[in-house]
């Protein structure tokens, strides 16, 4: 007999959520073409997946493999984080809020 391991499914997809104490909620995105009239339509599924770490956040791109149920809609492993999302620094965006400022007084002074 032969020891042949199963290689765990892995998908790759966006996360959604990690409010969630390591845990993360992944969008997998799919197309599937309609049965009758061919167009490829757009799927996407969410599944909760394990962070040991609390690694990821909103906007990352991971990658998951299956494993065993780790509670009641978690069976799923983070592998690995793919690329991370942009992160807003506070000084950009403070300085952006200073030109939206300085637009309004200018529609009010016609």
């Amino acid at each position: 007999m032969q020891d042949t391991k199963k290689q765990p499914k892995t998908l790759t997809g966006c996360v959604v959520s990690n409010k969630m104490d390591k845990t993360i909620a992944v969008l997998i995105e799919r197309t599937v073409k309609h049965p009758l009239y061919g167009k490829y339509m757009r799927r996407s599924t969410k599944l909760l997946a394990h962070d040991a770490n609390n690694e990821c956040n909103e906007g990352d791109i991971v990658m998951i493999e299956s494993s065993r149920p780790i509670s009641r809609r978690k069976s799923w492993r983070l592998q690995k984080i793919i690329s991370r999302s942009q992160e807003v620094q506070p000084e950009a965006a403070g300085a952006t809020g200073e030109l939206e400022q300085a637009y309004d007084t200018d529609a009010d002074n016609p």
